[in-house]
């Protein structure tokens, strides 16, 4: 454009005025999936500004019969993450979705497109094999590229199952990581570290850093990209140990009272995993069922939230004190047992029943030393033998906690209280953290070991690189109903086998 000042009468060349091309809207972690309930089901993902999520999804991997969702908002509030709650979907259908995000501040922008593809439950009945376990990234030892990273969900990828029941401790916000961190062999584990995991989490920013640092790692992302996730908490999304109106004796902490962190923790942690928020006044709220076609249900429960405090859990009679699920997931449990249909009803427990897990001079479990039902176990006890006297069949319990695998049978007739049905429990974890165990067993309920793995006495903590990881998958035979469940290692091999048939 030329134009002609007054003054001199030149032409005079105006400079063309050029918009940068902003840089594409980055997905830096990918996507998951979770609380897949009938048709529905969470996609998550988070942009790096603030941006419109959209998902486009098939029951076609070329996506020629591909619908469009506009999701939420991505903002500074939820840290630009977003969840969309996918429904419409059919039945028993690979599902493949992508997702974008569309810059709120440049509608031209460009996104990526980062994929994924999740299992839909089945109408009638079919084989159906998932997977669980828990505690990742914990006792100091974080992603270490020289490894490979977090490899057990590699593993856990490779046996193509369709979902994931992760156990609790999804993060150790508690857990500072260093660079490096000495073996048992003297040779040296190699942390990626950032800002939030060199120290313990107190701020809300912090808490989210957590999350996002386990999401650095390709297999975990590859993992969640393909399978989708029931996901619980535990103590280490928070402190160790932690119970409600607790307050700190922690140098490491300049917060000491332990609502306020984990008001914090539980922001981060519905933030940051794909889970459906319960509905108004209770957001927070994690205990929900997950039926699975006609042989299966899941019964996702907190031990954590609802707890009185830990204590010397003797208390002859039941009262606020000896509180474990609380009385109102308690009767939520014992309804949503009587009232299901399936054929297995499978409890995700975050803490395993007769196991001893101690607090210093308290008790962190259920479990407080042999004899009848005390303090805590007064739950257990009536949850237990409402089961027994409702006739509700095929009960089995998946927890982790303790850093090690194990199959707990639990027998009345070697039980302090014998008020109960025979059943089953299966432990398995840490997914990349340290090892530990056994631990001590109370006969109160009468768990009899009939599989453990574990490190040999006097060794604790072990790292990854000794191979004690480990994760359990169930097979459920869809003409006979025959549960399997196989215990495997960090690389993927069966260590014990248990073939349960349901009871008609």
């Amino acid at each position: 454009m030329l134009r002609t000042t007054a003054a001199s009468g030149l032409a005079v060349a105006m400079p063309k005025i050029v918009r940068a091309q902003a840089p594409r809207v980055a997905l830096p972690f990918g996507v998951q999936t979770g609380d897949v309930a009938g048709d529905r089901a969470i996609v998550w993902a988070k942009a790096d500004r603030p941006a419109r999520m959209m998902v486009d999804w098939a029951t076609t991997e070329s996506f020629a019969d591909a619908r469009t969702v506009r999701g939420p908002a991505a903002l500074g509030d939820t840290d630009h993450a977003a969840k969309l709650d996918l429904a419409g979907l059919p039945a028993d259908q690979h599902i493949f979705y992508r997702v974008r995000f569309a810059d709120l501040a440049d509608a031209d922008a460009a996104s990526d497109v980062v994929s994924g593809k999740l299992r839909t439950p089945p109408a009638t009945r079919r084989n159906v094999r998932f997977v669980w376990s828990g505690d990742t990234a914990g006792q100091g030892w974080g992603i270490n590229p020289d490894f490979g990273g977090m490899r057990i969900y590699e593993a856990m990828r490779q046996v193509e199952p369709e979902f994931f029941i992760h156990s609790g401790d999804t993060v150790y916000a508690d857990n500072a990581l260093s660079e490096e961190q000495e073996q048992p062999d003297g040779t040296i584990w190699k942390n990626v570290v950032t800002a939030e995991k060199a120290k313990v989490a107190e701020t809300l920013r912090e808490f989210r850093g957590n999350y996002e640092y386990n999401l650095m790692d390709a297999n975990v992302r590859a993992f969640n990209a393909e399978v989708a996730m029931f996901a619980q908490w535990d103590d280490h999304e928070t402190v160790n140990n932690w119970y409600p109106g607790e307050i700190l004796e922690d140098d490491r902490y300049d917060i000491a009272s332990v609502d306020l962190l984990a008001a914090r923790a539980s922001r981060a942690f519905l933030e940051y995993m794909p889970v459906r928020p319960a509905g108004a006044g209770e957001q927070d709220r994690l205990y929900r069922r997950f039926g699975w076609g006609p042989s299966l249900e899941i019964f996702r429960i907190d031990k954590r939230s609802y707890r009185g405090p830990n204590s010397e859990n003797r208390q002859e009679e039941p009262g606020p004190e000896t509180a474990f699920l609380g009385r109102a997931q308690l009767d939520w449990l014992k309804r949503s047992l009587w009232a299901s249909d399936a054929t297995w009803k499978v409890i995700a427990s975050d803490m395993p029943i007769g196991l001893i897990v101690g607090d210093g001079e308290h008790f962190e479990n259920g479990a407080n030393g042999d004899g009848p039902p005390l303090g805590r176990e007064h739950e257990t006890a009536e949850l237990l033998t409402f089961i027994r006297d409702q006739d509700i069949k095929n009960v089995v319990w998946l927890t982790a906690d303790v850093h090690y695998t194990a199959a707990h049978y639990y027998d009345p007739a070697k039980a302090r209280h014998q008020a109960f049905k025979p059943f089953w429990e299966f432990v398995s974890g840490p997914l990349n953290a340290g090892t530990f165990g056994p631990n001590d067993l109370d006969d109160t309920f009468g768990p009899q070991v009939v599989f453990q793995k574990a490190p040999e006495e006097g060794q604790s903590n072990l790292p990854p690189s000794a191979g004690l990881q480990f994760f359990g998958q169930v097979d459920v035979d869809g003409e006979s109903e025959t549960m399997t469940v196989a215990l495997k290692d960090l690389d993927g091999n069966t260590l014990f086998t248990q073939e349960i048939a349901p009871e008609a």
